[in-house]
């Protein structure tokens, strides 16, 4: 069916949206179907198909003999097993390999994160250090002025 509508002419439509008239003209018809434009829609083209039944004719047409099978040797059939060994082989080959990476790619992004960790906690306890001993300074400092000014009232 799909074929006998592409066989319509697109032009042949264009046209009957311009010219009414000749849109009463296009009837087509095809060894199986007749095609038949309706006018009842403003929207658009609408089209009318009608089947023919199928002929005794048009059956043996269709029916075409299959092309004749060749011998297949016992040779070929041993290089079609290696062959499918050896493409099953390959496909096993690329998922191993896929595997592998991405393995690889797990263990580095482990590894990475473990140094980030690492560095992290290496900084932490950097900043840490220093704000102990800002606190140290401070309080010395604050403790020697204190005992300044004591000794000061004395």
């Amino acid at each position: 069916y799909k074929e006998k509508m592409k066989e319509l002419s697109v032009l042949s439509l264009i046209c009957s949206c311009f010219y009414p008239e000749a849109r009463n003209k296009l009837v087509r018809e095809f060894e199986d179907m007749e095609v038949k434009p309706i006018n009842k829609r403003a929207s658009g083209q609408a089209f009318e198909v009608i089947l023919k039944p199928l002929s005794p004719v048009s059956d043996v047409v269709h029916n075409l003999p299959s092309p004749p099978k060749r011998d297949i040797s016992l040779e070929d059939i041993e290089k079609k097993l290696e062959a499918a060994e050896e493409r099953r082989k390959y496909q096993e080959a690329q998922v191993l390999r896929a595997l592998a990476e991405k393995r690889e790619h797990e263990r580095d992004v482990l590894l990475k994160a473990m140094e980030e960790n690492s560095n992290f906690s290496k900084m932490a306890e950097e900043k840490l250090q220093l704000k102990m001993e800002q606190i140290k300074e401070n309080r010395e400092a604050h403790l020697a002025a204190m005992i300044e000014r004591l000794q000061e009232k004395v």
